[in-house]
Order: structure tokens, then C-alpha cells, then sequence
């Protein structure tokens, strides 16, 4: 990670002067918009993941209802506890079944719904600091209930059924490649620099690659890479980008934090 200067900005001029690109997907991008612009800066809506409701909801309401007797429920994201619900709002779980969450923003949302008790990983937020829980460390005979969308990563429900889960995946959206327009490459190759591009999850990195002309990728990395996890970032710098700064976790605090770090660099 890169230090902060020992200049402190104001929370209104923290961005002053910076362009920070915002991939998440579009439905989930306003308040962290709304946060940078009250800080000064100016957000670039550039979605790298859009996101669709499952065509399958009579199968994911059905699954929803077998997983309240799991023995271990885990929600993957903040997007998953909010299809969950939408599809089934009368969601609980029995007494004896442990909830989890990916991070500190789905367990948020978990608790928002009324639950509570839920685990997630403080130090790494990602699959792989989910696993190093020690309630998931031996899982023979145990059921459990993945709750997300198909595609990623395999690393989370390979290693649980290689510990010997049962498990029952429950698809309640669907992840697809973004739909950008003349109107976010226009935005791109005016926006002013620095470049500060927020990045929480490798699909977004190369579906921004696939859709974006070789001369507005290279801008894009020319300028400095937040991301969430040591793995994105290494996916960044192999990417094009040769600054990456680490942020503690995909959370709106600590992606602004890293982000204000980086830009302090910028202005010593």
C-alpha cells in the first residue's frame, strides 16, 4: 500500500480537481457518486458489471425456501441480500443455522433485514479471507446455501465442497457484460485528470478492456488503479496500470480511503 500524504483536506475538497471512475454496476453506483462529488471530485460513471434479474425466479424463490433449514447460509455481495429478499421477503432462517457474508457492506445489508449474529471476514474481504474463517475450516455433512449468480470465480464454492459441504448454489440474479454507450466514452476521453479508477472485481477490469478503444484503455491505466484485493491488483498491473493502491476492502469508506491516498501523492 502507498502512504497518505500529511496533508488533510477538507471532506469538501478532498477530490477537488480529480476525476474518480466509478465501475460498479449502475444500479448500485449513486450513493458512492453522490459521496465523491459532496468531496469535491467528479464521478465518472463507468460500469464494468450490469446486472440482471434471474429468469428463473419461481426456481430461486423454491431454493430460498429449502435453504432456511441450512446448516450455513452465505450471501456473496450487498446485491445478493437485496435479490434474495425481493424474491422471497418473509426470508429467515432457522435458529441454528450461521449466516455469512462476503464483507462488511453484505453484512450490513444482512442486518438491515433483521439479521443478526451474521460472520464475515474482518481482515480480507474476498473469497479467499471468507475460507480462512475457522467456523468454515471443517465442513463434512454440513449443508450449505451459496446465495449469488452465476459465473466468477470458482474458488469459493470449489473449496467448500473439496471440505466436504454439501451445497446448494441459489442463482437470485444474473451478472452480464455492461451496455456502454457513445455517452461514457465521450465522458472518458474528456475527463479531466488525475485518473483515479475504483475497481472491485477482475470481470469489471476485462469487460472495460473488451469494450473500450485501445487509446481510452490506455488512458484509463495511464491514471492510478483503487482496488480491493492483492489479486485485482496484481490483475490491474498485468492490465496496463502502473499504479495500484490497496484499498482495506470493497467498502464505499475504504475504496474513498485508499482513493485519498492515492490522490495525495498526486499533489506533494
Amino acid at each position: 500500500m502507498t502512504r497518505a500524504s500529511s496533508r488533510t483536506a477538507a471532506p469538501a475538497e478532498l477530490f477537488a480537481g480529480a476525476t474518480l471512475i466509478v465501475t460498479r454496476p449502475a444500479a448500485l453506483s449513486a450513493a458512492l457518486k453522490r459521496r465523491i462529488v459532496a468531496q469535491g471530485g467528479a464521478a465518472l460513471s463507468l460500469p464494468g458489471i450490469g446486472l440482471r434479474a434471474t429468469p428463473e425466479p419461481v426456481t430461486a424463490r423454491a431454493a430460498l425456501r429449502k435453504a432456511r433449514l441450512a446448516d450455513m447460509v452465505i450471501f456473496i455481495s450487498p446485491i445478493a441480500v437485496r435479490c434474495a429478499f425481493t424474491l422471497l421477503p418473509t426470508l429467515r432462517f432457522a435458529r441454528t443455522t450461521r449466516i455469512f457474508a462476503m464483507g462488511a457492506g453484505t453484512a450490513r445489508a444482512l442486518a438491515r433485514r433483521g439479521l443478526r449474529g451474521v460472520i464475515w471476514p474482518a481482515a480480507r474481504q474476498d473469497s479467499e479471507g471468507l475460507l480462512a474463517l475457522p467456523e468454515l475450516a471443517r465442513l463434512r455433512g454440513r449443508r450449505v446455501a451459496l446465495i449469488g449468480a452465476p459465473g466468477g470465480r470458482d474458488v469459493l464454492p470449489g473449496t467448500l465442497r473439496a471440505r466436504g459441504a454439501t451445497l446448494q448454489s441459489i442463482h437470485v440474479y444474473q451478472r452480464s457484460v455492461p451496455r456502454l454507450t457513445r455517452r461514457h466514452f465521450d465522458a472518458l476521453a474528456l475527463a479531466v485528470q488525475p485518473l483515479l479508477t475504483l475497481l472491485s472485481s477482475a470481470e469489471a477490469l476485462d469487460n472495460l478492456r473488451a469494450q473500450l478503444s485501445a487509446p481510452l484503455f490506455a488512458k484509463l491505466a495511464a491514471g492510478d488503479a483503487i482496488v480491493s484485493s492483492l489479486r485485482l491488483a496484481q490483475a490491474a498491473r498485468r492490465a496496463g496500470f502502473a499504479r495500484t493502491h490497496i484499498a482495506a476492502s470493497a467498502g464505499v469508506v475504504d475504496m474513498l480511503g485508499a482513493a485519498s491516498r492515492a490522490l495525495a501523492q498526486h499533489r506533494l
